[in-house]
């Protein structure tokens, strides 16, 4: 496996965890290290008399340490794969001592009690009545929902800002009971829009335009095409079997990392990962969803290429996926981007055709710099065509500092009129941001 420092301080949970685990890539810090195909292990040496024992499957990169922490990697974690990523060489034993062994070990059998479980026969007929139960309830709360909607209209938006977010949130809350989460979550993001900002109007339309073409959707869901269906019952929150859709055929491609977005929401870490397959030329989004303390099925660090099998949701634009299998493999520079705005701009219409209420998406383009105009960043093609940086956007000058106002490769996400970039490439190599 070959990661870099800056992509090994990427599979940190937090910026403390950076630091602690700088502080503990020292070689002195740790009595006893090896690695082999199946994974990476060493034991630091802590205020206490006996050794922290941090181990690696390299294979699923999956961590396990005895500390304390309920960190993913913990900073014993970090501390160890930066030491590798530094000083490969000295890692010279390659069996593994009994506790990483049994580690590995336990981790296949899981795997395989899992098949079993999977092969279990299911009652289709309480499965086939809790769905329609479900289905009547979402039905009923998008009724009150859409009532909701023409309100709003009916009573105009000025006074909107006046509401305050409980109102919101009851509405929230209402879909909610009503088993639809996507919506419910929608709703809420209704209540996050700053008010105060000139422009406000147009935001809040488009989202809750958004909002009511799921909504009028689903209740008109049997005169649409069985992939538009899908995807409304995927925004509303109805979920599919990850089991069934790893029964399916996916692309296997090896896939770049292009970017991470992780968000907390309550004790939930919401990681979001865009990937590009380089033989494919297709982008695909893998979202992962972790209770604290809980580590990710798969680690995808920005900047690393990996051989996986994806398998895609069905939706009438494909970019939600699962890892069906994945293998790490030697980087490679083959990659095909959009030449300028224009033709990103032609890709988002046609998507957007084909899909009015889609989210984000990534895209290569090719030889853009940033460039400020306007009180703002933007981002300017060949042809001197500009596009914004998405606000917030926290890593300009580390843009800057790269490009030296060239233009370079850049991988972005975004939609519309607004995107975030997310790596740059730099001596023909891929620099996360």
């Amino acid at each position: 496996m070959q990661l870099s420092e800056e992509q090994v301080l990427a599979l940190a949970p937090d910026e403390s965890s950076k630091k602690s685990g700088k502080e503990l890539s020292r070689p002195d810090k740790w009595v006893s290290k090896g690695v082999n195909e199946l994974a990476l292990w060493g034991e630091c040496q802590g205020s206490g008399s006996k050794p922290y024992q941090a181990q690696v499957d390299l294979v699923n990169i999956a961590f396990k340490c005895s500390c304390p922490s309920r960190k993913f990697p913990c900073k014993h974690g970090v501390g160890l794969l930066l030491l590798y990523s530094r000083t490969k060489n000295d890692f010279t034993n390659h069996e593994m001592p009994a506790w990483v062994s049994e580690w590995i070990t336990k981790r296949g059998e899981k795997q395989e009690k899992q098949a079993e479980k999977k092969d279990k026969p299911v009652d289709e007929a309480a499965q086939a009545k809790r769905r329609q139960a479900r289905e009547q309830k979402v039905s009923d709360g998008i009724d009150e929902l859409l009532q909701w909607i023409k309100d709003i209209i009916r009573n105009g938006i000025i006074s909107i800002p006046e509401k305050g977010t409980a109102w919101f949130e009851n509405m929230g809350r209402r879909m909610v009971d009503a088993q639809a989460p996507g919506l419910a979550g929608m709703v809420r993001n209704l209540s996050e829009i700053n008010f105060y900002r000139d422009g406000w109007q147009t935001e809040f339309i488009d989202q809750l335009l958004r909002l009511y073409l799921i909504a009028t959707g689903f209740k008109n869901n049997e005169t649409l095409p069985p992939l538009l269906q899908q995807d409304l019952r995927t925004w509303i929150g109805f979920t599919q079997n990850q089991e069934e859709l790893k029964e399916q055929t996916g692309v296997t491609d090896t896939w770049l990392v292009l970017g991470k977005q992780v968000t907390e929401e309550e004790n939930l870490t919401v990681e979001r990962n865009w990937l590009y397959g380089i033989n494919s030329n297709q982008y695909a989004l893998v979202l992962q969803f972790l209770i604290r303390g809980q580590g990710a099925q798969v680690a995808l660090t920005p900047g690393l290429f990996v051989q996986a099998e994806l398998v895609f949701y069905p939706s009438v634009s494909p970019l939600r996926a699962i890892v069906k299998k994945q293998l790490n493999t030697e980087k490679v520079q083959q990659y095909k981007g959009f030449t300028n705005w224009q033709q990103v701009v032609e890709a988002e219409t046609q998507q957007a055709g084909a899909l009015p209420f889609r989210s984000e998406r990534p895209f290569i383009i090719e030889q853009v710099r940033p460039v400020f105009y306007n009180q703002q960043w933007w981002l300017q093609d060949s042809n001197q065509t500009m596009m914004r940086i998405k606000g917030g956007f926290k890593n300009i000058w580390k843009l800057l500092s790269l490009s030296g106002g060239d233009a370079l490769n850049m991988a972005v996400v975004g939609k519309e009129t607004a995107y975030e970039p997310f790596g740059v490439w730099y001596q023909h190599e891929y620099r996360i941001l």
